[in-house]
């Protein structure tokens, strides 16, 4: 999947189309009451991305959505500043050829729908499958979230050429405001996604496994409940699973502009320019983000054997 070119234009007959407007809401922009089977992991073999006349160097990026009770913040930024997001990695190409997936994920113990997943796409079909995603606004009180879903998914049911023809990682993007579960069961697998593994995986298990095909970036939304109330708790579980990698987000509606920075700095760009780069107030947000980040020159994307 993935051809076609993501305009300007296409992006605001779409919002027209659709009816948003500055002043929409999470609940203007996802209106489904249940699961979109084409999103339903039990129906899915494989997600690809492919190079293509289009973009014969296909870049996967997959943003992997809490859509818990707390993070509507989040899917309401995504859902308007997408435009920002893409236009942005178009304009500074940090990265050849973008292909974007989204996955919404939630607590395999609470939810009935915890995770959802769209197809790598280049065009105005990033939005439409975003906007058909089920907030279910699920989640519990077993403090955590199932954010190694996302990275099991990616792991075993993508494949991408990047990594099959260039040796070249993707980028996946989690976010949201809770710990993550430690471990994903073999019952909760075979129930949610079909498959029949044969122990329960950890989510060290999961992330290790996942690194190998994609760079993993955990944002933290400092605004969401989890952080606001366990902050320190939530920052220390995740730096010591991903190090640098877990990323704090002071204003969840920046997450675009961090997105891009990041894969600016892994694509070699100084970080002080990059910060510099955007208004003063954003600049601010995407310092904080990026600041302790340290990519080995000349590593970024690349399959170490």
């Amino acid at each position: 999947m993935g051809a076609g070119y993501f305009t300007s234009r296409d992006w605001s007959d779409y919002k027209a189309r659709r009816g948003f407007s500055a002043s929409s809401t999470v609940s203007d922009y996802y209106t489904r009451r249940s699961i979109k089977d084409d999103f339903d992991p039990k129906n899915i073999k494989v997600r690809e991305s492919c190079d293509s006349a289009d973009h014969p160097e296909s870049t996967p990026i997959i943003l992997g959505l809490d859509v818990t009770g707390s993070m509507g913040s989040v899917l309401t930024t995504i859902s308007k500043k997408l435009n920002v997001l893409i236009q942005e990695i178009l304009d500074r190409e940090p990265v050849k050829d973008p292909q974007i997936m989204v996955m919404a994920f939630g607590d395999t113990e609470c939810d009935r729908y915890p995770l959802q997943v769209t197809q790598f796409e280049s065009d105005i079909r990033i939005a439409e499958q975003l906007n058909d995603i089920y907030f279910e606004r699920g989640g519990g009180g077993n403090d955590g979230e199932s954010y190694s879903l996302p990275w099991y998914f990616a792991a075993r049911k993508t494949k991408t050429d990047a990594y099959l023809k260039r040796n070249k990682k993707g980028y996946l993007f989690t976010m949201g405001d809770e710990k993550y579960l430690d471990v994903l069961g073999k019952d909760r697998i075979k129930y949610f996604i079909g498959d029949d593994v044969q122990a329960n995986l950890t989510a060290e298990e999961l992330y290790n496994e996942v690194s190998k095909q994609y760079v993993c970036y955990h944002l933290l939304i400092e605004e969401g409940c989890g952080m606001r109330v366990r902050g320190r708790e939530v920052i220390d579980k995740w730096q010591n699973l991903m190090g640098q990698y877990a990323i704090p987000v002071a204003d969840c509606t920046k997450i675009p502009e961090i997105i891009v920075s990041i894969l600016q700095v892994e694509a070699g760009k100084d970080k002080e320019a990059v910060t510099k780069s955007w208004d003063k107030s954003t600049a601010l947000v995407v310092d904080k983000a990026i600041k302790n980040l340290e990519i080995a020159k000349g590593k970024e994307g690349l399959i170490e054997f």
